[in-house]
């Protein structure tokens, strides 16, 4: 494989032009395993959870018995009845003396904790970091937010993924409401690299990264590298770019950059089965309006769109030809191509790959199709609002 030209990989990536040797060496890496029958099955454990009750209690369960130490990153974490959870789970470890570590988003988690909860991990010995805190010498950098998910126990076992710390995950508590996401457990040389991951950006270090492709082929990936800064786009890139067959994407953010559109208009036009599925319900309506306007390029092109209807869909997913997937924090948007600094985790586990395409086909099945003929004659109104949610993508 190592012998391939660039300029064989121009033919197969339009876009590796702009890419530098070590980038185009990174890519061509990253697709000779898609191509790699003897992927993980079985290389370490992989348990993906889409129900948060599940992974709150598998989380605590984790955290109750670490040994050495518990690390944890969140975007959002609320002091209600589940961050409280958390809360008590983490002074309980931190009085018995093991490196218990928080780091939460400045923006994201703002007014969600207590000055008591504070003083509660303060005396406790809880070591508590405010990401990008808001300062008047420094104001564009609040902007640049912590939006990884992430939880190191002993640096064995991990999980990454869409799940914010709050009720609104919880069926027990916020009922059949609850926000539909997705979230995986990794052990093994995986959880080390997040310990590691954890570490350097603790240290202000927020560009390093593990080995681009590890000996299982499995990979945690942010989306600023020392050699690639937007890494996340250009995987998609790869991704979008190799595919045969499909292409099932679930965001519940989408608000894509033309380079993303031409992608997936131009697989959906080679016969590829592109399919988006996004929220009806979201939490930030602009960002819907946003997403309308890509729509009828994409539609026309022959990418199918669906919308979810139950509930808020919070997950974060890409499946390609049933082989290749990836789960995170980053959404199809301008702030994690280009402004947050987000974490995902890429498959090619063949069991996990398919499951997780199983739950896309049910989604669909909860979901309205929308279709070109239909949505040419949506009303001129919301033609408007497209257009306004369009103007303001890069501030969403």
């Amino acid at each position: 494989m190592l012998g391939i030209k660039l300029s064989q990989l121009r033919k197969l990536d339009p876009f590796a032009t702009s890419r530098t040797s070590t980038d185009c060496l990174l890519v061509l890496l990253a697709m000779d395993t898609l191509s790699d029958k003897a992927a993980t099955s079985g290389a370490h454990q992989l348990k993906l959870f889409i129900e948060g009750d599940e992974l709150y209690q598998s989380m605590l369960d984790e955290i109750s018995s670490a040994q050495h130490s518990v690390l944890l990153e969140s975007y959002i974490f609320t002091c209600d009845e589940i961050g409280e959870r958390f809360i008590n789970a983490f002074i309980e470890r931190a009085s018995a003396g093991i490196d218990v570590r928080v780091n939460l988003d400045a923006a994201g988690s703002k007014f969600l904790i207590s000055r008591n909860q504070f003083q509660r991990l303060r005396k406790s010995n809880v070591t508590f970091h405010w990401f990008h805190r808001w300062s008047w010498r420094k104001p564009h950098r609040y902007n640049r937010r912590n939006h990884r998910k992430l939880l190191v126990i002993d640096r064995h076992t991990a999980f990454v993924g869409g799940f914010n710390i709050h009720r609104e995950s919880s069926l027990d508590i916020y009922g059949t409401q609850r926000w539909r996401d997705s979230h995986v457990r990794i052990e093994g040389m995986l959880a080390e690299h997040a310990a590691q991951l954890f570490e350097h950006f603790w240290q202000g270090e927020y560009r390093w990264h593990p080995p681009s492709v590890t000996s299982q082929h499995d990979q945690l990936m942010p989306n600023n590298t020392y050699k690639h800064q937007f890494y996340f786009r250009s995987m998609l890139e790869t991704m979008f770019n190799s595919a045969k067959q499909s292409i099932y994407l679930t965001t519940p953010y989408f608000v894509p950059d033309r380079k993303t559109q031409h992608l997936l208009q131009f697989a959906a036009r080679k016969g590829i089965d592109v399919r988006l599925l996004v929220p009806r319900k979201n939490d930030i309506k602009i960002a819907r309006w946003a997403a309308h306007a890509a729509y009828d390029g994409l539609l026309s092109s022959g990418v199918r769109i669906y919308e979810y209807l139950p509930r808020m869909l919070h997950s974060k997913t890409i499946i390609v030809d049933g082989n290749y997937a990836t789960l995170g924090t980053a959404n199809i948007d301008y702030r994690s191509f280009f402004l947050n600094y987000e974490l995902n985790f890429f498959s090619y586990n063949s069991d996990f790959c398919q499951k997780l395409q199983e739950l896309f086909l049910d989604d669909l099945k909860d979901s309205d199709e929308i279709f070109l003929h239909q949505w040419k004659y949506r009303f001129w109104g919301n033609k408007v609002l497209e257009f306004i949610g369009w103007l303001a993508r890069r501030l969403l």
